[in-house]
């Protein structure tokens, strides 16, 4: 379950906005949210986690079947259920438990398992703050045939998984070609001939897989891969190893002709030509991105000698600021904006985030150093230190 817990947090599922669309994926991180939350709301639930764990590893390891524990939450929500300090609580508690040893809950974990761990390489690298764009296109180029290849033949290796996990804790296993049932009463709109097997595997199982191949495909179209493929041309490892200027200049030609002049465009290629002695500097090969490139070209005025060069420069310095960036400034902004701070106002809340985003850039300036910067400023009746 670790892999599928790392994309949830005390908020919720913090996965891809499309998956909501999925009613059944939905409710799955809902009831899983409310378990991690209700097994984490104590260090005394936590301390029954840990002492669950260890007699489940030491019952598993004598009878030489060692495997991650199954049933530790059950273990902390069934002593929430019999001994919880409220009636909401153990009715929470109640509700979870029921969810979690259900057939559904376990097909679901299991589905989204497997496609989090053909994704998860991809998530990963695109969550970079400095991204190696080519080996990202090359990813995404070998996620989409997996997730294909689990749609199209995946479905029985699945089933016979999620079967073998139930019969081993005791979940039930219902009859795949009954008539299925929505919820605990019948739709007026439900079909009669649908069997559970097609809700299982239609209405979850391809549902889910197509679901992230169409977000896929919708922020990686043709159009988009070729623009960072050859935008990596200007990365600074592909640099130290060769030098594409005729990628370069494809780039500036297909996706850039109304930031150069037709002029400028026919001087490009001959002044990356010429830059191309830069490359062999000890300076440059000092450099490791693009950004310390573009300073490095201002520091040393060489962005003069060469200004379409430093025109490109600066313009795929923007790529970057991608979806990943502005997800991890939401994240931030959960963090810093906590239910203590709901009145924060927007002012302060943004200089909390750029601190708290920018660590880089913060580091250096100690607590003592900004305290003497403002008491510098004008006198103050209060004392800092």
């Amino acid at each position: 379950m670790s892999i599928v817990l790392r994309y949830v947090d005390k908020n919720g599922y913090d996965g891809a906005s499309n998956m909501r669309e999925v009613i059944c994926i939905h409710r799955f991180f809902d009831t899983l949210t409310s378990i991690v939350n209700i097994v984490g709301a104590s260090c005394k639930r936590t301390d029954q986690v840990k002492v669950a764990h260890a007699a489940n590893v030491a019952y598993l390891v004598g009878i030489d079947e060692f495997q991650t524990g199954k049933r530790l939450n059950q273990i902390v929500l069934l002593n929430i259920i019999n001994d919880g300090t409220t009636s909401a609580q153990r009715a929470e508690a109640d509700a979870a438990y029921e969810a979690l040893i259900s057939f559904e809950f376990v097909f679901i974990l299991h589905l989204m398992r497997k496609v989090f761990e053909i994704s998860d390489m991809l998530c990963q690298t695109l969550q970079q703050q400095s991204q190696d764009i080519l080996n990202t296109m090359h990813l995404v180029s070998s996620t989409k045939p997996l997730l294909q290849k689990l749609r199209d033949g995946g479905w029985n290796n699945l089933i016979v998984k999620v079967r073998s996990f139930c019969d081993s804790i005791n979940i039930p296993i219902p009859d795949l070609n009954a008539r299925y049932v929505a919820r605990k009463g019948r739709a007026r709109h439900q079909q009669d001939d649908i069997t559970l097997e097609h809700h299982y595997k239609i209405d979850i199982f391809n549902t889910v897989i197509d679901t992230q191949l169409q977000e896929l495909n919708d922020k990686f179209i043709d159009h988009t891969i070729e623009l960072l493929t050859l935008s990596s041309a200007l990365d600074l490892k592909e640099m130290h190893a060769s030098f594409r200027i005729d990628d370069i200049c494809q780039l500036i030609h297909k996706f850039y002709p109304s930031d150069f002049a037709e002029h400028e465009m026919m001087q490009l290629k001959m002044q990356f030509e010429h830059f191309d002695h830069v490359r062999q500097l000890s300076e440059f090969k000092s450099l490791e991105t693009i950004s310390d490139l573009c300073q490095w070209l201002v520091k040393t005025r060489k962005s003069e000698i060469y200004p379409l060069v430093y025109r490109v420069v600066t313009l795929i310095l923007t790529l970057p600021v991608s979806t990943a960036t502005t997800e991890r400034s939401f994240s931030a902004m959960n963090i810093i904006k906590n239910k203590l701070r709901t009145k924060i106002e927007d002012e302060f809340l943004s200089n909390c985030l750029l601190l708290y985003i920018e660590k880089e850039i913060a580091e250096p300036f100690d607590v003592d150093s900004i305290i003497n910067d403002f008491c510098d400023m004008k006198e103050r009746r209060v004392l800092f230190c």
